[in-house]
């Protein structure tokens, strides 16, 4: 292998090029976990691995507890397998939270004042109910607990890494809380051994060709209890040296043929660009500033081809359509403006929308 097949086979290992699964849940846990801030890009993200999908169909997904949105990761949103939720957060999130301690300290909260708001919210939620985050805040206000400065939502972050609260299902454009025992009660626990060997195993599968530094950039391990991981199950991958670096992978190595033609359209946090620590891959360094323009932390939408990021696009509602528009690298040709078209048609259908397609 070359770098130039690096891409391609992570297309392919994530499902963006040929879908494997049949129903998000099942993307979802071959992924591992998918970032998911951007909630409509997030159901996008997992929309587009899967063959004829609506957004319709992966809400339903959410309804039906097959899979979770929480901070299961580097403090960061990501939507998990609901058989996950548990053992992930349990391996993951004392780091984070241990990392925080600053934050809290400037925030005047402590664990008194947090183990107080999970008694709140237990009592609140209890019995099947869900709470918008306004809601939420309004239970704590009660209590003269001030949300204020982001207090409200570093307690919502926190309780849910306690494994106390998880997003359940949206009321129309509005996030809501459930509490995790009862909304996915039969998440599961693993030995500490167990989890870290199948997070590794998940990552490399369906993340790879990667290396060990992605994989600690996109766990939050450390080097040690990365490293470990990957030596549980390194007799399943193989490994690769391509150009100075060492890769794992899955065994299986098959790029499709359309590979090459086929245009894909990617949401801004995708984990074809979030998954890794190194995007060169994916991403010439000098167009790097037009995928991630500030110092915000937000990621563009991302044209793709041939396992290549080849320009941005935007997305835009007029009346019953969605607007697609696109600003490629450098000037499209005809049969890429044939190949973008088809794509944008496919999100289209994935909205149940008609699409247009807008000239950058």
């Amino acid at each position: 292998m070359v770098t130039n097949d690096i891409a391609g086979q992570r297309l392919v290992k994530q499902q963006i090029a040929g879908a494997v699964h049949r129903t998000p849940g099942r993307v979802v846990a071959s992924l591992g976990a998918m970032q998911a801030q951007d909630h409509p890009g997030a159901l996008w993200s997992i929309g587009l691995r899967l063959a004829g999908a609506t957004e319709a169909d992966v809400q339903q997904a959410v309804a039906e507890r097959s899979i979770v949105r929480t901070w299961p990761m580097r403090g960061t949103l990501h939507i998990v397998a609901a058989a996950d939720v548990r053992w992930m957060l349990e391996l993951l999130t004392p780091r984070i939270i241990a990392g925080s301690a600053s934050r809290v300290k400037d925030l005047e909260l402590n664990d008194a004042i947090f183990a107080r708001c999970g008694k709140l919210f237990v009592k609140a939620l209890q019995g099947g109910k869900q709470l918008t985050c306004d809601e939420m805040h309004a239970v704590l206000e009660r209590a003269r607990i001030s949300t204020a400065s982001q207090r409200g939502y570093h307690i919502l972050w926190r309780l849910a890494q306690e494994r106390v609260i998880c997003f359940g299902a949206h009321e129309g454009k509005q996030a809501t809380f459930a509490l995790l025992d009862e909304w996915v009660p039969q998440a599961k626990s693993l030995e500490r051994e167990q989890a870290l060997a199948e997070l590794a195993l998940r990552y490399f599968t369906s993340h790879g060709p990667a290396t060990v530094p992605d994989y600690i950039g996109w766990s939050g391990l450390k080097a040690a209890e990365a490293r470990a991981g990957l030596a549980a199950v390194s007799s399943q991958l193989v490994k690769e040296t391509i150009e100075g670096k060492v890769y794992w992978m899955s065994p299986e190595r098959t790029v499709g043929r359309e590979i090459a033609s086929t245009i894909y359209l990617l949401p801004g946090f995708d984990e074809f660009m979030l998954g890794y620590k190194d995007r060169s891959a994916a991403l010439d360094g000098r167009h790097a500033q037009k995928i991630i323009p500030g110092n915000n932390g937000m990621f563009m939408p991302t044209i793709v081809k041939g396992g290549r990021v080849v320009g941005t696009w935007k997305r835009a509602f007029k009346k019953n359509a969605v607007v697609v528009t696109p600003s490629f690298f450098t000037a499209a040709r005809p049969v890429e403006m044939k190949a973008l078209a088809v794509a944008a048609e496919r999100y289209g259908k994935f909205l149940g929308m008609a699409v247009v397609v807008q000239a950058g």
